[in-house]
């Protein structure tokens, strides 16, 4: 049988299983756009060889239960990667399901050469095949990379369209910016009008809006924020940041009006207005952070949501709103319990003298919050240790299932909320036209375990590669 080295065994657990992991993702041009699958360019860089190759025998059909599966015979027709390994007219056998057609091109990637183990066989077309040949060549990183895939977005072979796609997802912002100039702006406008584009796919083109747009791009932008209707609205966090981008500090009312001030909007548009400030108050590089915190005051009018701009205070340290935060933790009542440990977690950030006797006012109020901050967020800012015997002057609220969204944005140093969790739950409600989002909120999950976050993704990967080298093994026999 094949012998798979520990290195390669390592490498293949890792790719499947921390892979899977949101917290472990790459870094993607912008924090709207998905984590997408693995490229084939990633793919194709894990393997020792990776060939075209066309079914010239197909397997007889498994009659008996318990029978042995049979493996195809494929001859390579092309050499994509691995040449002095494999040549062309080789011929291997490896697992195939499927009803393939002789003949019929695949894709078939394998490792530890010289006998080669063989992945599952992948169907291509002729311009797949091309398109393979072609991404081999081109450059590492950087805008000239993009300009390739560029042109395969939206491809008529999805294959071709889903992998561009994944390729701009893990490009950094910079290098989407420095595509500017070579962004087809016209076939971005069409793709972003479009309501059968998918979500997903729609945030990365208003992302390359955003870049190559102008003012005149504005009003179809401002229709789309103003809609009722959820296709239009769809992507909300990049349509707002792409807006933004394109008017500046002239945008900031609208979308306080209608998201942030408005006690009407439905949560998840209000998470999204925010996620998009928090893009331009990093990365967009238009709005003036001043003028973009006092966007997040609004907030703290909303005592029930407050606790989400309250990291984002301390982050970009705007210590004037600390006697209205500490308002907020004295109100707190069981409709927004959550709001304490946030406001504690600033108090602990601020610098001012002030910060450190509100925080004696708060260990007073409620002592337990403060055990929760101390708990969830070890490397802040101690505040002061509770202590059992003191009796509190206002009845202390419990914890709201432990870590909320804030919280754990401010765990991870700051926004935004790692895909897959809550607030992708939420966005996702949008886009599928759910108008009730806020019920996701009502239950804040449990504090992230990282032992789990870790430990799951390895369980499963290794668990993946131990059932495909049974597979492999029992077909050897």
């Amino acid at each position: 049988m094949p012998r798979i080295s520990w290195l390669k065994a390592v490498s293949l657990a890792l790719a499947l299983g921390l892979g899977a992991s949101p917290l472990l993702a790459s870094t993607m041009c912008c924090p709207f756009c998905g984590t997408g699958s693995q490229t084939f360019t990633e793919e194709i860089a894990t393997m020792d060889v990776a060939v075209v190759a066309k079914i010239v025998k197909l397997p007889p059909p498994t009659t008996k239960a318990g029978e042995d599966i049979e493996k195809a015979t494929f001859e390579i027709t092309q050499v994509l990667k691995g040449e002095g390994l494999v040549k062309i007219g080789e011929k291997f056998e490896t697992l195939y399901f499927g009803d393939g057609m002789l003949n019929k091109p695949f894709l078939v990637t394998g490792i530890d050469p010289p006998k080669v183990m063989w992945s599952t066989p992948l169907p291509v077309s002729d311009r797949g095949i091309k398109y393979l040949a072609q991404i081999l060549k081109l450059p590492e990183a950087g805008p000239q990379r993009l300009v390739f895939f560029q042109s395969h977005l939206e491809d008529e072979d999805e294959m071709l369209a889903r992998d561009a796609y994944d390729e701009f997802a893990r490009a950094p912002y910079a290098e989407v910016r420095g595509l500017k100039d070579k962004i087809k702006h016209d076939q971005v406008v069409a793709w972003v009008k479009n309501p059968e584009i998918p979500a997903s796919r729609r945030r990365l083109y208003l992302v390359m809006l955003g870049v190559s747009g102008s003012e005149k791009d504005v009003p179809l932008l401002e229709e789309f924020i103003k809609s009722s209707d959820r296709k239009a609205k769809s992507g909300l966090d990049a349509l707002i940041a792409c807006y933004l981008t394109l008017k500046g500090e002239e945008g900031l009312p609208l979308i306080e009006q209608l998201y942030l001030a408005n006690e009407k909007a439905d949560y998840a548009d209000t998470y999204a207005a925010i996620m998009a400030l928090r893009f331009h108050g990093t990365d967009g590089g238009v709005i003036n952070q001043k003028r973009l915190v006092k966007s997040f005051h609004h907030m703290l009018s909303r005592p029930e949501l407050a606790d989400l701009v309250i990291p984002d205070l301390a982050k970009f340290e705007d210590w004037e709103v600390m006697d209205k935060l500490f308002d907020l933790f004295k109100t707190a009542n069981e409709k927004n319990s959550w709001v304490r440990v946030p406001v504690i977690n600033y108090l602990r950030a601020c610098p001012l003298p002030k910060a450190k006797a509100l925080l004696q006012e708060c260990e007073k109020l409620d002592p337990a919050a403060v055990k929760r901050a101390n708990t969830f967020f070890p490397g802040a800012p101690a505040a002061p240790a509770p202590t059992a015997n003191k009796t509190s002057q206002v009845q202390p609220v419990p914890a709201a299932g432990g870590a909320t969204l804030a919280m754990r944005d401010a765990a991870a140093g700051g926004p935004p909320v790692p895909p897959g969790d809550e607030g992708d739950q939420l966005l996702a409600a949008v886009n599928q036209g759910v108008e009730k989002a806020a019920a996701v909120r009502k239950t804040p999950p449990e504090p992230a375990n990282l032992w789990a976050l870790i430990g799951v993704p390895w369980a499963v990967g290794i668990a993946i590669l131990l059932a495909q080298w049974s597979v492999l093994r029992s077909a050897a026999r």
